[in-house]
């Protein structure tokens, strides 16, 4: 039998994307094994209810439970900031070399002068060295932050939503937007969003009785979106920022924010608001993550976004409830996403061409 040549595996090809809805993909046509997904989705109705779609060429191959519903999809949020400041970054109104004592961030209780030398890149990398207290976040991530001033900005990466707060708080004030505003403008009207409205939108703000030492001036900003919509944001970036003849997103910024910049553990790594590698699969992926398994997974490799949305959403006051109380919430464990998405693989084509987008 003759070599396969890399003609037989890469076929450039003009891309498809959706336009008010999303097209069905034919099954039987492009190969997908239906009896295959059928198994994948019998795993999935073993998980707490959630709704999934999986896009494949930029058409959808399956949508199951409530792809409509708009769901809290909580730290998804952060990857959507990343788009934001990508393409803020590119039209000149931020640099990302910047410190926070150049840009006049603070906080109450205030940072120090060290704190404040951390950059733009820093917090986008999550390694400001500001363990700052902060809106939000899970009495286990908060257990884990390092003591103020033990390392320095730029040197050691910690989870830190004291980071992606300010960010949303650096990215207000240099664009004179808000950030519900700049997505709906900026990403979801030009990717013709179904389902999102900008009430959708809110913040959390630190609550009025919250000790001193314990506040914070920056607010998270949180979304409720529905499947098939994050499945447009995934599929954006599966194109590189492109969408049917306009670049939304700087393609150099989806390469570099998608780019491992923190080995963070367990084969994983985390590059500007965005994660990869999260669920080890036999293929290089990157992913949005919320808490309470929200995920937009992309992998390149296949031509596929696949997004899961458990239902159950990750409480505004979290930081008041007990750690018992959080895990007493239904989610699915990584294990299982991650036996749920090879089933996934499993039902693609054995041999799935790796496109070049072309328009």
């Amino acid at each position: 039998m003759p070599e396969a040549t890399p003609q037989d595996h890469a076929v450039d090809h003009v891309s498809v994307y959706p336009g008010a809805t999303w097209e069905k993909l034919d099954l039987e046509e492009s190969g997908w094994s239906a009896s295959k997904l059928e198994e994948a989705h019998a795993y999935l109705q073993t998980l707490p209810a959630a709704s999934m779609v999986v896009v494949h060429k930029g058409k959808t191959v399956v949508e199951w439970g409530d792809p409509a519903r708009r769901t809290k999809v909580s730290s998804i949020r952060k990857s959507i900031l990343s788009a934001l400041y990508g393409i803020a970054f590119a039209e000149g109104w931020l640099s990302l070399n910047e410190t926070l004592d150049q840009l006049g961030i603070d906080d109450e209780p205030p940072l120090t002068s060290d704190e404040k030398q951390a950059t733009v890149r820093m917090l986008l990398q999550s390694r400001s060295g500001v363990y700052h207290s902060y809106v939000g976040g899970s009495p286990a991530i908060r257990a884990m932050m390092p003591e103020r001033g033990s390392h320095g900005p730029g040197t050691f990466w910690y989870y830190n939503n004291w980071d992606f707060n300010a960010l949303g708080t650096i990215f207000e004030s240099c664009l004179g937007t808000t950030i519900a505003d700049a997505f709906r403008k900026q990403i979801a009207a030009p990717l013709q969003m179904q389902d999102f409205s900008i009430d959708d939108a809110y913040y959390v703000r630190v609550a009025p009785d919250t000790l001193p030492h314990e506040r914070s001036i920056h607010p998270a900003y949180h979304f409720r979106l529905s499947a098939r919509d994050l499945a447009r944001f995934g599929y954006l970036y599966l194109q590189r920022g492109g969408w049917d003849g306009n670049q939304i997103v700087p393609e150099d910024w989806v390469e570099e924010s998608t780019h491992s910049h923190s080995h963070v553990g367990d084969g994983r790594g985390y590059g500007y608001l965005w994660w990869t590698n999260s669920l080890r699969l036999p293929v290089k992926s990157f992913d949005a993550f919320g808490s309470l398994a929200k995920y937009i997974f992309v992998l390149p490799e296949r031509d596929l976004v696949v997004v899961y949305l458990n239902h159950t959403e990750f409480p505004d006051d979290a930081s008041r409830l007990s750690e018992a109380e959080l895990n007493a919430l239904p989610t699915p464990s990584t294990p299982q996403l991650a036996t749920l998405v090879k089933l996934l693989l499993d039902a693609q084509p054995e041999h799935v061409a790796v496109t070049t987008p072309t328009g």
